[in-house]
């Protein structure tokens, strides 16, 4: 039996506070941020991060005075520590705040989700009762499944908004199979293997998120082409570019949410673990010019935090692995020679790049989860994903996985080295 684990989903809400509220909220923010730049300032020539009683024994007394709460004082510890680890962490210089924004304690609010309102503790030990901009989405959270703990304020732009976090225990499902998932640029390939590395099945999601946003940052660039020197000062240029930018940001989050739904939806109905590429450091490796462009709005980190986010409260583990050459290593032990940058021969039958990464991937996942190598013999009769070549040009009908999966003859398993 697996240990459960606890999933943290954060939902953002817009409120607003009565008249002389925001007032208060808005000094409340200030005075946090000072303090946390107070202990920034104060322990940053440090050779080490002081811990939290250290901090509290030189801080405390003074952050009271200053009208915080018990509780506040202590989120503003976390906070500066957090922040001089990081700094530090990257070789950047003394960070200095500028945001209005705190967290804030279980014991320093007071929430009713039937009325949606919101009482928070400032300064002084005054208190201001928000009402929340509920959205029907949201109702989900409030199903008893979840546990609202801290929750961060923020004042920008003349709003202000409240950031809540809700968390509860997720039961993991059983293995019992690996998926192993290729992200690209028009496409969600993935691949299913059982526990003993027999392929179950296999399809591609197509994803036109990119190629839409692609047009849309077009455009707002050819706006700006036309009116080099002027556009900044053109209120209705303004307005138009950043009207198609933003509904470009809106086509890859909605893009990336569906793909990631589809691909939890597959992985749930095999009980498969999912296999993601490890694409921390892919932006600053692409060198081809029109690669690099198309990158920068690339969502494949959207979509795998999609994928994590949603396979977790689904209770389906996700494991991250090396994809360096996935797409050019044969996943069943036969001959790989490449058609073109796309498709490729796998012994005597025609494939994409993009099925061989995929397979690849859940191979690998599945050394990973059993800790032993999986190879496959080129004296292997399976040749399931693919199909027989066209008769001439290039491979047709490459993406209808579901004809192109054969089934193993009776007693028949894969040799291994």
């Amino acid at each position: 039996m697996t240990l459960p684990m606890r999933v943290r989903a954060t939902a953002k809400v817009e409120a607003v506070a009565p008249e002389g509220g925001e007032g208060l909220l808005v000094e409340f923010l200030k005075v946090y941020r000072d303090a946390v730049q107070l202990i920034v300032n104060e322990i940053w020539g440090l050779n080490r991060v002081l811990s939290a009683k250290q901090l509290h024994n030189m801080f405390y007394s003074k952050l009271r005075k200053s009208g915080f709460r018990a509780h506040h004082v202590s989120e503003i510890y976390k906070r500066a520590r957090e922040i001089v680890k990081a700094t530090k962490r990257n070789s950047d210089s003394k960070p200095v705040l500028k945001k209005l924004t705190a967290r804030i304690s279980t014991y320093d609010y007071k929430v009713d989700f039937n009325t949606k309102t919101l009482k928070l503790a400032v300064l002084s030990d005054r208190w201001v009762e928000l009402k929340l901009k509920w959205y029907k989405h949201l109702d989900k959270y409030l199903d008893g499944s979840w546990r609202l703990g801290e929750i961060q304020l923020s004042y920008r732009e003349g709003k202000i908004y409240i950031y809540l976090t809700f968390n509860k225990e997720v039961q993991l499902r059983e293995l019992k199979a690996i998926m192993g998932v290729d992200v690209n640029f028009n496409n969600i390939t993935y691949t299913i293997i059982d526990l003993g590395g027999n392929l179950v099945s296999m399809g591609v999601i197509p994803f036109r998120g990119l190629a839409r946003a692609l047009h849309l940052k077009k455009l707002a660039e050819k706006l700006q082409g036309k009116y080099p020197k002027s556009w900044r000062f053109m209120k209705w240029a303004r307005r138009v570019r950043a009207r198609w930018l933003r509904r470009a940001r809106n086509v890859l989050t909605d893009s990336s949410y569906y793909v990631a739904k589809k691909i939890v939806e597959m992985a749930g109905e095999y009980s498969a673990v999912i296999i993601l590429e490890d694409l921390e450091k892919l932006k600053n490796s692409v060198k081809n010019a029109r690669l690099s462009w198309e990158s920068h709005l690339w969502c494949y980190r959207k979509i795998q935090t999609y994928i994590e986010y949603k396979a977790l409260l689904e209770g389906i583990r996700v494991v991250h692995t090396n994809p360096k050459g996935t797409s050019k290593n044969s996943p069943n032990g036969r001959s790989l020679m490449f058609v073109n940058y796309r498709f490729v021969k796998l012994g005597d039958v025609a494939t994409t790049r993009d099925v061989v990464a995929s397979w690849n991937l859940a191979l690998r996942g599945l050394q990973q989860m059993k800790g032993s190598r999986v190879m496959w013999s080129p004296d292997s009769p399976r040749n399931e994903a693919v199909k027989n070549p066209s008769q001439a040009g290039e491979p047709r009908d490459i993406h209808k996985y579901s004809q192109i999966i054969t089934s193993n003859h009776p007693g028949e398993t894969p040799e291994r080295h």
